[in-house]
């Protein structure tokens, strides 16, 4: 069960002054990722603590420590990298924020989303403690869904799913939209071999559709799957 609230307040995630620490560390690594920083600085709190040490566990940065300035404490986050010929190869992170300040959401844990299959995390804030999606299942236990978090680790190469849907409307710039057989709905373009062949899509027909694991949102039409029924 997913549940929505609009009230306001404040709590451990954001000061009277309106402040989201959760969004301020989100903000912090992706613009330091972005910019090819090797380390970022962020304060420390129990909040940030908490979900820092969660990264470091599920291998999303490489390394942190605790720095002491003017009787101010910070935490410091090397993020990964990897060498290749070409230089320095830096993962791309994502981080998404989901419950805010002003709108709440919370979920049970039967209910937890699973982003890009369990590739990624969500991290939950639930009665004992911060965790994630598998430990609040684990524990069965659900909570506020903070954020999600997932991104291409070093010595991962990248890997596509092969699904089967039904196109349920033709787009503008050969985009449509598809309704997968697990009844999600995505975006399919036509590319390659099937573009070169002008072979044409309609609303109506079934398609395998590739999709990557790092964006689960769209994906590349690859066949035209044949109506069987038409044959007989």
């Amino acid at each position: 069960m997913l549940i929505i609230s609009k009230l306001g307040g404040t709590n451990n995630f954001s000061s009277s002054w309106g402040r989201d620490t959760i969004a301020d560390i989100i903000t912090s690594i992706r613009n330091a990722d972005m910019d090819r920083k090797v380390t970022v600085r962020i304060a420390s709190t129990n909040i940030t603590e908490n979900i820092v040490k969660i990264l470091l566990r599920e291998g999303f940065i490489e390394n942190v420590r605790k720095h002491q300035e003017s009787n101010k404490y910070f935490l410091v986050l090397t993020l990964r990298h990897r060498r290749n010929r070409k230089g320095a190869y830096r993962t791309i992170l994502n981080l998404k924020r989901i419950s805010r300040p002003g709108l709440r959401i919370y979920s049970n844990y039967q209910r937890i989303p699973r982003i890009l299959g369990g590739m990624g995390i969500v991290i939950l804030s639930t009665s004992r403690g911060i965790m994630t999606d598998r430990e609040a299942r684990l524990e069965r236990i659900g909570g506020e869904i903070l954020c999600y978090i997932w991104g291409v680790l070093p010595g991962m190469k990248e890997q596509k799913w092969i699904h089967e849907g039904l196109i349920t409307e033709s787009l503008p710039n050969g985009m449509f939209r598809v309704r997968l057989d697990n009844e999600n709905m995505i975006l399919g373009y036509v590319s390659g071999k099937i573009r070169r062949s002008f072979i044409r899509i309609l609303p109506g027909d079934r398609v395998k559709i590739e999709v990557s694991r790092y964006d689960s949102t769209k994906g590349r039409i690859i066949y035209r799957i044949r109506n069987k029924d038409s044959n007989n």
